[in-house]
């Protein structure tokens, strides 16, 4: 691993330098987010498989401090929308204005023009406004007055929401969260972790300045392309990829389950898989790297019955129940 305090500029273009330059952007997001290992390592793959990422968990787990810090430590153009229920599509998108010295119309960008886009609570405006990320997460462009424009390379999207449970929320429809890469579940800390963080800030840690923290950029676009060069090569043996398909087709079996993952999902682990395998220093991918983004790459893709989830019957424990039974290949 390298020294986060070493200059990242010019490592650019090898693979061996861009794993260094991504595996130090976890010393630096630590510098910010005590724990969560499991979701600095997700926000990589993402980054790695050109995903996007959306962020659960009860409000107060840093859920918003980690993606500041991950755009912190990448040098890339990064912004933020808060999503409250007044929010319009154009506020996301960008409108065409008119310009009264021309008598024209221009087209404004939105902030969703940019390399990293922080849709902070999406789960808190209504289901129109989120809908106006769906081309712009699939296809990243955005149509206005029928004219598609391209957004910038590369492009996240990282969002953050509660629980649908809580009051003033709106539940994310089936396609909205079939276009996010991962689903990760921002837990509470243990009681460990909660003494670093209260440490932390008895020591004058300030959550809103993470320049002061010492949080800086140590990974560009170029480590990111090398990056995803490399990962492209990583090999997957056809015993690998009937087991992904497997697992999937079984969720479409799943009593449990009115709605199982489909061809996408199951592409979608694949890519996880490769990348996660990559990160781990290997060019092959084995059933483990598999199992390992099993949860985060299907949870949101399926649909429980509502028997079955007023039986306390979760998603992830129909999928740990499937990676169970499925024969892994040897």
């Amino acid at each position: 691993m390298m020294d986060p305090t070493t200059d990242n500029a010019g490592q650019t273009g090898d693979p061996g330098n861009a794993r260094a330059a991504l595996e130090a952007l976890r010393a630096e997001i630590a510098k910010a987010v005590v724990g969560q290992d499991p979701a600095v390592t997700g926000l990589v793959v993402a980054l790695l498989c050109r995903g996007h990422v959306l962020l659960e968990g009860v409000p107060g787990v840093a859920k918003t401090l980690l993606v500041r810090a991950l755009a912190s430590a990448l040098e890339l153009d990064t912004k933020r929308v808060q999503f409250t229920p007044d929010l319009m599509p154009s506020d996301v998108t960008g409108s065409l204005v008119y310009d009264a010295r021309t008598a024209e119309f221009s087209f404004q960008p939105g902030p969703v023009f940019t390399n990293l886009l922080l849709a902070d609570e999406i789960n808190r405006t209504p289901p129109k406004t989120q809908s106006s990320l769906l081309e712009a997460m699939e296809e990243r462009q955005v149509t206005v007055d029928g004219t598609p424009r391209p957004l910038p390379e590369p492009f996240l999207v990282a969002a953050t929401q509660n629980p649908v449970e809580y009051e003033g929320t709106y539940p994310l429809p089936e396609a909205q969260l079939d276009r996010f890469l991962l689903k990760l579940t921002i837990p509470l800390p243990s009681r460990q972790d909660e003494i670093d963080v209260l440490t932390r800030h008895a020591s004058g840690f300030n959550p809103r300045d993470l320049r002061a923290a010492g949080v800086r950029p140590v990974a560009n676009a170029a480590d990111l392309d090398a990056a995803r060069a490399a990962v492209a090569k990583t090999t997957v043996s056809p015993e690998i990829t009937a087991y992904v398909v497997d697992i999937c087709r079984a969720t479409r079996e799943s009593p449990s389950l009115t709605l199982g993952v489909s061809p996408r999902g199951a592409t979608a682990l694949l890519a996880t898989s490769r990348a996660w395998a990559w990160l781990t220093g290997r060019d092959y991918v084995t059933p483990d790297d598999v199992k390992a983004l099993a949860l985060p790459t299907l949870r949101h893709r399926v649909q429980l019955r509502p028997e079955a989830e007023m039986e306390g019957v979760t998603a992830d424990s129909v999928i740990n129940a499937i990676l169970a039974h499925v024969p892994v290949p040897r």
